[in-house]
């Protein structure tokens, strides 16, 4: 079957290497207490803008946010005359706390995530014995994109494309040539997301990133994080298809797909859960807001016991 989504994706990234006006400017704000890369991302022409993937400074062992990650993040936009039009999330991520409605309230933009974010919602509900009032129907966030959908960023054409496996709702966000992938990918040096958590599936994943890896060679990917693999002094989150496809650790071009499936099996089952998932998912699912207060007026974050 024909994947009118990729083809629509590779028209665009080609039409944006003939024309460099159709590529946007990029700037990234790297956490390194979570390893996370998130990207201000702009159309030259309008000054339009979108934030993927924001971080919310959280101290696991007091209980407390702050916003300094967010706040330099606001410095920017403001100072470079910037207008957000998205809060983009990739997904419902189990290692930060989403900054998402904070800087909403103070730069604007619609906070939007993929439609399988309902997926997410009715496993992690039942986990953390969430109760009726939590909506399972993604109705927290301002839009949910399907597979294939178009939007924009200023003058910038983008198109939302699935990348499901890591969990079910995670979506590549192509915005003029780059695409930004969350945690399908990392760089190449250190090779690809766990596929074991709660509806996470290595066998999608797999499928997944060979997808992504079938846009144009050239094509910028931006990831959502770095580990910092041994041997290698500097962080970085900026690669291109051509080199995750020759060079990718754990999925380059001559990984068969029940080799990779093995090969994230057996390596899952070594990993610990992150630090933050339980606080993170907790409060991601709900678009990064914290839970309801009860009735002294604070938030309550659960740790379910033997759960996990």
């Amino acid at each position: 079957m024909q994947d009118t989504t990729l083809r629509a994706a590779t028209a665009q990234i080609e039409e944006a290497n003939r024309h460099p006006a159709g590529r946007p400017a990029i700037r990234t704000f790297f956490d390194e207490s979570t390893f996370t890369a998130t990207h201000v991302v702009h159309d030259p022409a309008t000054r339009k803008a979108a934030i993927i993937d924001s971080v919310m400074d959280y101290d696991a062992a007091s209980g407390r946010t702050n916003t300094t990650s967010a706040e330099a993040i606001v410095a920017y936009v403001e100072k470079e005359g910037l207008d957000v039009e998205w809060q983009l999330e990739t997904h419902a991520h189990a290692d930060h706390l989403s900054a998402a409605p904070w800087l909403q309230e103070r730069l604007g933009g619609k906070l939007a995530i993929g439609e399988n974010i309902k997926t997410v919602q009715g496993v992690f509900g039942k986990i953390f014995n969430a109760g009726t009032a939590f909506s399972r129907d993604g109705s927290q966030f301002d839009h949910l994109f399907h597979d294939g959908e178009k939007f924009s960023v200023g003058s910038l054409p983008a198109i939302a494309l699935a990348v499901p496996g890591h969990t079910p709702a995670d979506m590549a966000y192509i915005i003029g040539d780059a695409a930004f992938i969350g945690d399908t990918l990392f760089m190449p040096d250190y090779g690809t997301a766990r596929a074991d958590f709660p509806g996470g599936d290595a066998r999608q994943l797999y499928r997944s990133i060979r997808r992504l890896l079938s846009l144009p060679g050239e094509t910028r990917l931006f990831l959502c994080h770095d580990y910092k693999a041994p041997g290698r002094d500097t962080f970085a989150w900026e690669t291109t298809v051509a080199a995750e496809r020759a060079g990718n650790v754990h999925v380059h071009d001559n990984v068969s797909e029940d080799d990779f499936v093995a090969m994230r099996t057996k390596r899952d089952s070594t990993l610990s859960l992150p630090n933050l998932m339980l606080p993170s998912v907790q409060v991601n699912m709900r678009a990064g807001h914290m839970p309801e207060p009860e009735s002294d007026g604070v938030s309550y974050i659960k740790i379910p016991v033997n759960r996990l």
